[in-house]
């Protein structure tokens, strides 16, 4: 799995019969120090997550393990809301507080 952030929907009026129930998200990966990265993800949503919530998600076969997911074309799927995530005895992130915390001094997201 990977951490992430959804940061926007994708809307589509003509799509496969087999992903039309399902919620598509634009989902920024985060790095270690909780930064955003350039690289994302289009994923399904088999957790009623929403806009800014930061996720867990898995690709490729993984990612249609979930019962909305199974027997899709699906490459990403959202499979988690975090509520908190702790490095090394630190709480980089929060969801309660709904804050990121400042970057690390010198650290690159890339």
């Amino acid at each position: 799995m990977k951490l992430g952030r959804i940061v926007g929907t994708v809307v589509s009026t003509r799509k496969d019969e087999k992903i039309e129930s399902l919620k598509l998200y634009v989902v920024r990966d985060l790095s270690m120090s909780i930064g955003d990265k350039d690289s994302f993800v289009v994923a399904a949503d088999s957790v009623g997550a929403g806009l800014g919530e930061v996720v867990l998600y898995a690709s490729g076969s993984s990612a249609r393990q979930t019962s909305m997911t199974d027997g899709r074309p699906i490459d990403a799927c959202v499979m988690a809301i975090v509520d908190t995530i702790d490095v090394d005895g630190d709480v980089v992130y929060d969801k309660r507080s709904d804050a990121w915390p400042d970057p690390p001094a010198g650290g690159g997201d890339a």
